[in-house]
């Protein structure tokens, strides 16, 4: 079996893509997603997100949900505002956020090589999110959710796809964000072919965002025993030195019981401090911002406690968790503790003022960016980051294509 595979698409009709591509499932909740979704009768969210077309109360895990969104991806595909594909494609698809550009192949990957860790990962999944996925790929008999993946840098690849980039554009679309996303059809035999052989000689592939999606398609596969469509997942594959990496930032709603003094205190016993006339945006490993009290901090890792050859242990993550969050905090598990959340680093360091300035958070932590070659790292040793490591952008759309399964 290849590690990766064309696929017959489903995707927005010429000229329709702005009324259908839609933010990804997961970055919205019902009520954001009902607000997104106003006035747009083929906006894509009406299938990743279905119950926005039910009573507000309805659980987003009732059968009604599940059952709602196979009714309007039909109903879509019914109107001719998605169509499929008639012989199997590989897609470029690029993502420009800013001064910041990305191109990358839409593919199917291999499920078998998800399963022998091939394909890599680097986070546990949740079962309710991961139960969430099975049913809705079940109900709507479609990934409709592309899972983000990270490839080796290949040059091969890269000049494919500059040369398929030259092309017509079946999709270019501006969304309200900002973020354009343009997209071109790969369709001719001798490009499929050097694609597919280009990744067959990658040594891996690695999950950079959608855990749960991937965990449900191998579920799925298993459930209807590898018929054909079920043994690939949706996926948009990028070279991992195209990829960008945000901060993922900390807050922390009280001191442990300590006052102001006694906090900076044992802050200070791993950490050199030093007070910040402006915000601090650390500029590389082992240095961190905290903003408590109107005052921004310049905190410093102490030297002796910087080497370290775990993957894991030495992401910036895991050290203010070891050395500042677990023992000056209490906080010894991210994962279910309320005192702690997170804030992605796209919403700047104004973000982390705004939740300790308005009293809801007392101390707030900004981070260095987690990079690319440790995520990778942490994957190939067989490891789990924690919890909130990475946030990458610019997001993949909901619609832009899916994968129909058999």
């Amino acid at each position: 079996m290849n590690l990766i595979s064309p696929f017959k698409g489903l995707r927005p009709a010429p000229g329709r893509g702005a009324e259908v591509i839609a933010p990804p499932y997961d970055v919205l909740n019902s009520a954001e997603a009902r607000g997104r979704a106003e006035g747009k009768p083929w906006s894509f969210l009406h299938v990743s997100k279905p119950e926005i077309d039910l009573p507000e109360d309805t659980t987003p895990y009732s059968e009604a949900v599940y059952a709602k969104a196979a009714e309007n991806l039909q109903h879509t595909i019914d109107a001719g505002l998605l169509v499929q594909d008639e012989q199997p494609c590989y897609y470029a698809y690029r993502l420009v956020m800013g001064n910041h550009s990305q191109t990358g192949l839409v593919a199917g990957a291999s499920i078998a090589d998800y399963d022998t860790n091939r394909i890599r990962k680097h986070e546990f999944t949740r079962p309710v999110k991961e139960d969430d996925r099975v049913r809705q790929i079940d109900a709507v008999n479609a990934q409709t959710g592309p899972v983000l993946l990270a490839c080796p840098d290949t040059p091969a690849v890269d000049q494919i796809l500059a040369k398929a980039s030259q092309g017509e554009a079946v999709l270019d679309v501006t969304a309200d964000d900002g973020i354009r996303h343009t997209l071109w059809v790969i369709d001719d035999e001798g490009s499929i072919a050097q694609l597919t052989a280009a990744f067959n000689a990658m040594h891996a592939l690695y999950i950079a965002d959608g855990h749960h999606r991937s965990a449900a398609a191998s579920r799925i596969a298993k459930m209807r025993n590898n018929q054909q469509g079920s043994g690939y997942f949706l996926s948009v594959i990028f070279p991992a030195h195209e990829m960008k990496i945000f901060d993922y930032n900390r807050v922390v709603r009280d001191l442990h019981d300590m006052d102001h003094s006694q906090f900076l205190a044992a802050v200070e016993q791993n950490f050199d401090l030093e007070p910040s006339s402006t915000p601090v945006k650390p500029e590389q490993a082992g240095v961190f911002g905290m903003y408590m009290d109107g005052q921004w901090f310049k905190l410093t890792l102490h030297a002796e406690l910087m080497p370290n050859d775990d993957p894991v242990a030495r992401l910036d993550v895991s050290r203010l968790a070891r050395y500042l969050i677990e023992p000056v905090l209490g906080i010894t598990d991210p994962r279910r503790d309320d005192r702690i959340d997170f804030v992605g680093g796209i919403r700047g360091l104004e973000g982390l003022e705004k939740r300790v300035n308005s009293g809801e958070m007392a101390v707030a932590f900004s981070l260095y960016p987690t990079s690319m070659e440790d995520l990778m790292a942490v994957a190939d040793n067989n490891d789990v980051m924690p919890p909130k490591s990475t946030w990458f952008e610019p997001k993949l759309a909901d619609g832009v294509v899916s994968y129909l399964l058999g």
